[in-house]
């Protein structure tokens, strides 16, 4: 049997939502699915995880879904879908709070859709049982020194004058955190010392006493860690290499941890982020360069049995992305992929058909499994016509993923409005995610 012939005896058609059923089993006892996308600007990859998800949370008892996005932004999502009184009236309003480019990631018609779903399942549920949703990204850097600091002047007003003073480090750099980054290749201090200091005593007092809303103490420490890793992240990032790639996705490691920590024994979550961040990086020629990825971490951190990946591919269509960082959102081509990646020997395998591959464990699979080939990778930041050159990640499939789900022509997510023309919070991401 060639290659061909493995990749159509694995693959079940994808047309409905039972169709998702051998890989619903797959996914047994785990206590963490993480389930990516090849671009950020894909229809069918946004609609059928949202699809995966809802099994998942209806039938498998998973309680929040924490995806590639910023922690004070998905926090008010967060509020609208477990119907906090104090929340977004609607959901149109919860995703205006994403106001940063690519807003599009997530101020689109399927994750509005998505949205609203999750807000009326949570209806019919008591409040503790709701099921939440989390930001796990470092960008955020000013509008979480703006969260820290307004919590604790209402709620530990000694600490306020002090965290104001540590988070002062950053004034003289103005709005861009890069600023501040550059500075710090030439002279010796920075303010990693102070901010790390702020999030330590918050979380001393937090073990100091019981006091107040356990989950808005839980919310403020978040953001005192994502200024801590921002801080790092930005610093790293100016020096180049793959330094600033690993801090994120430790970060995002880090705050899923603490995530299932404050959701208690047997917390279950939903991850959604790209394929680069949830394929094991050891699996990809990203290990040579020395990176790691968030689905790596959690492998290494909580064991193959209790993480489940779920990569995403498509062969051609089109895609919603930029032609460089800040410009304007644009519905582009996506090419047929290129000869010989796996996007091409699933396409003459299978076709257009959308697909569901589960994986057999390691020693039970095809060559095709246990044989690095090239992945299509599309970013925020896109040009169909580098695709010779760009856009693929060499991958031994069977060990980045335990399923892969197929699409031989996909289309554009549809925004729900254009991007500012000013970003209020510089950030940068590799080309490929």
């Amino acid at each position: 049997m060639d290659d061909l012939d493995d990749i159509r005896s694995g693959a079940r058609p994808l047309r409905a939502d039972a169709d998702l059923d051998a890989l619903v089993e797959r996914v047994g006892n785990a206590h963490l699915v993480l389930v990516g996308e090849a671009s950020h600007g894909t229809q069918e990859f946004y609609a059928w995880r949202d699809r995966l998800t809802r099994r998942l949370v209806t039938e498998k008892g998973f309680g929040f879904v924490a995806v590639e996005g910023d922690w004070p932004d998905c926090r008010r999502l967060h509020r609208f879908v477990v119907g906090d009184p104090g929340g977004p009236g609607s959901v149109d309003d919860a995703l205006g709070s994403y106001d940063r480019w690519p807003t599009w990631m997530w101020a689109n018609t399927a994750v509005r859709e998505a949205m609203t779903w999750l807000r009326a399942h949570n209806d019919g549920l008591p409040a503790r049982q709701r099921v939440g949703f989390h930001g796990l990204d470092v960008y955020s850097l000013q509008r979480s020194i703006r969260e820290v600091v307004g919590w604790l002047r209402e709620h530990e007003p000694d600490l306020a004058d002090a965290a104001v003073a540590a988070y002062g480090c950053f004034e003289p750099f103005g709005r861009d955190p890069f600023e501040y980054a550059r500075a710090t290749r030439w002279v010796p201090d920075t303010c990693e010392d102070p901010v790390v200091q702020v999030l330590r005593e918050m979380c001393e007092r937090h073990g100091a006493d019981g006091t107040g809303d356990p989950d808005e103490r839980f919310v403020a420490e978040q953001n005192a860690a994502v200024v801590a890793g921002a801080e790092r992240y930005y610093r790293t990032a100016v020096r180049g290499g793959p330094d600033s790639w690993n801090v994120r996705d430790v970060h995002m490691a880090d705050t899923l941890d603490r995530l299932l920590a404050h959701h208690g024994a047997d917390a279950k979550g939903v991850v959604w982020a790209h394929n680069t961040h949830i394929g094991d990086a050891r699996a990809t020629d990203m290990a040579e360069m020395g990176m790691t990825n968030l689905g790596q971490i959690a492998r290494e951190r909580h064991g193959d049995d209790g993480v489940v990946l779920v990569g995403f591919a498509g062969h051609r269509g089109t895609v919603i992305a930029g032609q460089e960082w800040d410009a304007p959102a644009e519905r582009m081509p996506v090419p047929p992929a290129r000869a010989g990646s796996a996007e091409d020997l699933l396409h003459q395998a299978v076709g257009d058909a959308g697909s569901v591959l589960v994986f057999p464990p390691s020693y039970d699979q095809p060559r095709w499994l246990r044989t690095s080939v090239d992945h299509r990778a599309i970013g925020v930041v896109y040009h169909p016509d580098r695709e010779r050159w760009g856009n693929y990640v060499p991958s031994t499939l069977g060990d980045r993923y335990d399923a892969l789900l197929w699409f031989g022509e996909t289309t554009a997510l549809e925004p729900l409005r254009p991007e500012p023309r000013d970003d209020p919070e510089p950030e940068t991401a590799p080309s490929g995610e």
